[in-house]
């Protein structure tokens, strides 16, 4: 690069465009017989005048002629590619589209109130949501996806992380379940059930399992499923309970989509630590606005629905 002044760009785009050396040099702020030093140069190294005298006038050669279309096109690039980021957009304008990696529960949920509030600040933003089989960063990494809503799995230093809400398990069962009538609920009585746990890896042990060893109980796991929904679909049909998250009960936790479905939730009569569920996105995207205005109204919906 050291053999090449990209200045001469600009200063032959100038040149062809007012066909003078003392246009050229008001437009650029240079004194005429620095333009013209500077066209001598251009000279030597294009091996062409490039602008020759007709009359009282300069006419471009046909070298120059070829070449100024495309000199002005690469000046126009450089200068845009060089000029500071744009800070600010107009969303209502904005045409894109945004993958956003999402697990089934967050689907079930959030999606309509984030597809709405979307639609109604920027008609022309289209959205894609893809299921996640596993918390592997590679898809962020590779510029696959746009944004991630969950919980932080394998640890990525570099990715970008934004509390959207805390959680906490909660337990589910039909609304008629033994565990639910009669006695006080304890550690003991929880842990003699038949559960039926979510997992996308298909792993019997988790959270749960950590707090009842602590007490020195095992529950007994008879089923594995894929995610929390379909873990709410076999405890209302079953004698199975089931430990989900407490944003899993619908807006604001309010019991009456569980009615529908025929279970009720109930406190788990043991601590288990708090669930993070965050956005992630990878630092490429961190200064663009499109992407943080997404990041913005992704939290928004969530701190409408779980205050």
């Amino acid at each position: 690069m050291e053999e090449i002044d990209l200045n001469l760009l600009v200063a032959l785009d100038v040149l062809l465009a007012e066909g003078s050396v003392t246009e050229a040099a008001k437009r650029l702020g240079l004194s005429p017989s620095a333009m013209s030093r500077t066209l001598s140069r251009l000279r030597a190294v294009t091996g062409d005048p490039l602008l020759v005298r007709a009359g009282r006038s300069l006419v471009p050669t046909r070298f120059a002629e070829a070449l100024q279309d495309r000199v002005h096109a690469v000046t126009q690039d450089a200068r845009a590619i060089l000029r500071p980021a744009i800070s600010e957009i107009d969303i209502a304008t904005l045409e894109t589209t945004f993958s956003v990696r999402v697990s089934e529960a967050f689907l079930e949920l959030l999606a309509a109130p984030l597809v709405a509030a979307m639609t109604e600040a920027a008609p022309h933003v289209r959205i894609r949501f893809v299921l996640k089989p596993d918390k592997e960063p590679r898809m962020l990494r590779e510029g696959l996806i746009d944004l991630e809503i969950g919980v932080l799995g394998v640890p990525a230093p570099e990715l970008r992380t934004r509390l959207l809400l805390r959680d906490r398990l909660v337990g589910i069962a039909r609304e008629d379940h033994p565990l639910l009538t009669g006695e006080a609920l304890t550690s003991e009585r929880y842990a003699a059930c038949s559960h039926v746990v979510a997992s996308r890896k298909g792993e019997f042990a988790e959270a749960v399992d950590e707090a009842l060893a602590w007490k020195n109980l095992k529950r007994d796991i008879r089923v594995v499923v894929p995610g929390y929904p379909d873990a709410m679909r076999i405890a209302a049909s079953t004698d199975f309970i089931a430990a989900i998250p407490f944003s899993c009960l619908g807006k604001r936790g309010v019991n009456e989509p569980l009615a529908a479905r025929g279970v009720r939730s109930f406190e788990l009569p043991f601590e288990t630590p708090e669930i993070h569920i965050v956005a992630i996105w990878h630092p490429r995207v961190d200064a663009d606005p499109a992407h943080r205005w997404l990041r913005d109204i992704v939290a928004r919906v969530c701190r409408a629905a779980y205050p």
